[in-house]
């Protein structure tokens, strides 16, 4: 039996595709059948409808500032989808300890830096700023602290001289729209879970 995942998004949705794409395979154990948006005009919804994934919104803004009203909202969309993992991709909301609890061991992010390198936003230029020689992106389970949680995939590019925020984050999305499919695969297959992440690195 397939897991049966939704995918968190806030804007375009790139490493949503990516997983959509991976999931068309026959042999792989999960199938996306469910998109969800903070954003009513979120791009990505309209390429997952074109994709033929169900897609819903729950909207934050009349929620204010009560952050886990609204999570018990997204919660009862998951839980009436019968969800069995969730995959942030450009999801822009901090996530309470309520919901991460909720979703435990079931929810992973994906993050664009070598962690623990470089929690936080901005890694590109943080990156750059640092005189890194190598950079790339990171899958890992979501756990109360941000970007802490035990990495599940990781993959690299060699920073090169002359590179840019925006040069080096391209490359960089590469890495993501191809670690991203294969660590949801080990977690959905049981080869990577919160007591026993794979750590799966591998440096290119």
């Amino acid at each position: 039996m397939k897991k049966r995942v939704a995918i968190l998004i806030s804007g375009r949705g790139s490493n949503m595709t990516a997983l959509i794409e991976a999931a068309k395979a026959d042999d792989y154990p999960a199938e996306i059948t469910l998109v969800v948006s903070n954003r009513p005009d979120a791009p990505g919804l309209a390429r997952a409808r074109a994709a033929g994934i169900a897609t819903t919104v729950v909207d934050h803004l009349p929620f204010g500032e009560d952050r886990e009203a609204f999570e018990r909202a997204l919660d009862r969309e998951l839980r009436a989808q019968r969800i069995d993992l969730v995959c942030l991709a450009g999801f822009m909301r901090l996530l309470t300890p309520w919901f991460v609890a909720r979703w435990s061991g079931r929810m992973l992010n994906i993050h664009p830096s070598l962690l623990p390198e470089f929690k936080g936003l901005h890694t590109h230029r943080r990156a750059l700023d640092a005189g890194a020689k190598r950079h790339g992106a990171t899958v890992h389970f979501v756990v109360p602290e941000v970007d802490a949680g035990p990495i599940v995939a990781q993959d690299s590019v060699a920073v090169r001289e002359g590179d840019t925020e925006e040069t080096l984050a391209q490359r960089v999305l590469e890495v993501e729209h191809r670690i991203y499919p294969r660590a949801l695969r080990a977690v959905a297959e049981g080869q990577a879970s919160l007591a026993f992440s794979g750590d799966d690195r591998h440096s290119r």
